[in-house]
């Protein structure tokens, strides 16, 4: 005769406090309450345990998963209404679980990430690990993981991007590739002197087209053809010395106005 053996489940072991959560309900504030409360929470305290376990490996220690499981537990006991008939376990392992997770979005990433895209990051990568079973010899296309996700490629790709965000490196590493030790740090750029060249172009602009027309083809000429006066001279059929005159006229001009717009 063939017997079935029923497989375990992780709550069996899960004490029998509905009395307990009865007498919770209707006794006021007090040392008699807290003391059925802690009670509650202390018998309880092995399957919010056993739901940390599920999360270990991830970056966090299982003593602290431990000790967030704990407050989501407590949570669950103080919002537990017995009244409504459904078993306290029913409850609280959703309730322990939120807390966890929710814990995982709010402290674990380096950088922010709005909920969406970690939920998106989420469903990547279980699709993402599920196709590794299926398709062999290549990595899964983005069209493929999108689908097996029920995303649209462009939610793939915030997926697969937010992976990026969830750890970051030191500026002090050395880059990828490189031979000489160079690190990140060494690849970050610094301010670029043409954005004050833009600034001084713009502030100037209003001045140079109130200037006469042989001093804006001069300045023109020097400045932005990087003709010598002499060479400006002999084109405008004048004197070197006449052009100098005019360049520093203009330029103080223009020096002047720019000071009054900017007082």
């Amino acid at each position: 005769m063939r017997t079935h053996t029923r497989r375990k489940h992780p709550h069996d072991d899960a004490p029998d406090t509905a009395a307990e959560f009865d007498r919770l309900a209707h006794l006021p504030e007090g040392a008699e309450r807290d003391a059925v409360r802690q009670h509650l929470v202390n018998a309880w305290l092995p399957m919010a345990e056993r739901i940390a376990g599920r999360f270990r490996n991830r970056g966090e220690s299982l003593e602290d998963l431990r000790q967030v499981a704990a407050l989501g537990l407590v949570k669950a006991v103080d919002r537990f209404d017995p009244e409504r008939g459904a078993a306290f376990a029913c409850f609280a392992v959703p309730t322990i679980t939120g807390e966890v997770k929710r814990h995982f979005r709010e402290h674990m990433w380096t950088l922010h990430v709005p909920r969406r895209v970690q939920d998106q990051r989420n469903r990547v990568r279980a699709a993402r690990r599920e196709l590794l079973q299926t398709v062999s010899g290549r990595a899964p296309t983005l069209a493929e993981i999108a689908t097996r996700a029920g995303l649209t490629q462009a939610e793939a790709m915030a997926g697969l991007e937010a992976a990026d965000a969830f750890n970051a490196l030191s500026l002090d590493a050395e880059q990828p590739g490189s031979e000489g030790g160079h690190t990140l740090f060494d690849g970050l750029g610094g301010p670029d002197p043409a954005l004050d060249v833009v600034i001084d172009r713009e502030a100037v602009k209003p001045g140079l087209r109130r200037l006469p027309e042989r001093e804006r083809r001069i300045l023109y000429m020097r400045f932005f053809r990087d003709m010598t006066q002499r060479r400006i001279a002999e084109d405008l059929g004048i004197s070197q010395m006449h052009v100098s005159r005019l360049i520093s006229n203009s330029c103080e001009r223009l020096r002047r106005e720019i000071m009054q717009d900017a007082a």
